[in-house]
């Protein structure tokens, strides 16, 4: 099993879900004094917490469903997902389509509270839980020339009405380079606040990588391939000069239409103001190690 990554944050510091108001009465007090932008968390000193279930499950995208941010809380419930098996090939020593459950029945799960950054430039603190991929792969033998992970959302538009229309190139595909995949912190989430993930926020396997803008954790995975060569990801396939490989958390390169410096937490106060955005999302201490020698402008 992979080496755990170790949270500074003990269960104490988790906020409450009761201790927020949802994120509907948000939106509608700030809309009412003409404050949108200004909602911000409130934190405790030195602790980060979790936006509250409300929020994070009607507020996000995936584009599977539509492209308004509560489509997915909307249309996801005919998404079935189960039975569920991911098929992982490619350069493995253990190829084959492997059972949810039998998956679940060998790893080791977790909790762990992430930053979420959007490349909208919002932000939420989530609680996941999962496992890490490594241990994944770690179970399908990944052979010595493999270099990249590439990853495959689930395809069935009878389902998922935003496959419909010609939006994106379907289905959706990401990827990582294997050092990142293979990294303590890329966890394969099954569940947020100690309850199962929610259809609209890609059950019942999404990956989240908390370095990386949010794109990058693609959802309802299906099919999981080693590669010797970098990987089609979805965006970068549909518009390249904004959407990059790597994604990586940059308050220094701004998306070509609008700034990164700062980002606007989702699902607390209406008065707090937008705060900075952190180098990897604040993990620059754990993640810096894998980009030594490249250029963070160029490679982003």
């Amino acid at each position: 099993m992979a080496k755990r990554w170790t949270n500074d944050l003990a269960p104490g510091d988790v906020t409450p879900e009761s201790h927020y108001l949802n994120r509907r009465q948000i939106m509608a007090g700030i809309a009412g004094l003409g404050l949108a932008g200004l909602a911000a968390p409130a934190r405790a000193a030195g602790a980060l917490e979790p936006s509250p279930w409300d929020v994070i499950t009607q507020y996000n995208n995936f584009y599977e469903f539509g492209t308004g941010k509560d489509d997915p809380a909307k249309y996801a419930h005919a998404l079935t997902t189960d039975p569920w098996s991911i098929r992982i090939d490619g350069m493995v020593h253990n190829p084959g389509d492997y059972a949810l459950g039998e998956i679940l029945s060998k790893m080791t799960m977790e909790e762990r509270i992430y930053r979420f950054r959007c490349v909208e430039a919002w932000s939420m603190v989530v609680p996941w839980n999962g496992f890490e991929l490594k241990d994944l792969l770690d179970l399908a033998g990944v052979k010595p020339e493999a270099k990249y992970v590439a990853m495959e959302t689930l395809y069935r538009p009878e389902e998922m009405r935003g496959q419909r229309t010609p939006f994106i190139e379907w289905p959706y595909v990401e990827g990582l380079r294997l050092d990142e995949a293979m990294h303590p912190l890329t966890l394969m989430a099954t569940g947020i606040y100690g309850k199962p993930l929610p259809n609209q926020n890609g059950a019942p396997l999404r990956l989240v990588v908390p370095w990386k803008y949010g794109f990058k954790s693609i959802k309802s995975i299906v099919r999981i391939t080693l590669t010797d060569k970098e990987p089609p990801t979805s965006w970068n396939r549909a518009i390249p000069n904004e959407y990059k490989f790597y994604s990586n958390v940059n308050p220094t390169v701004d998306h070509p239409r609008w700034s990164q410096a700062t980002e606007r937490p989702i699902g607390g106060g209406l008065f707090a103001k937008r705060q900075p955005t952190l180098m990897f999302n604040g993990y620059e201490k754990e993640v810096a190690s894998l980009y030594q020698g490249m250029d963070l402008r160029v490679h982003f």
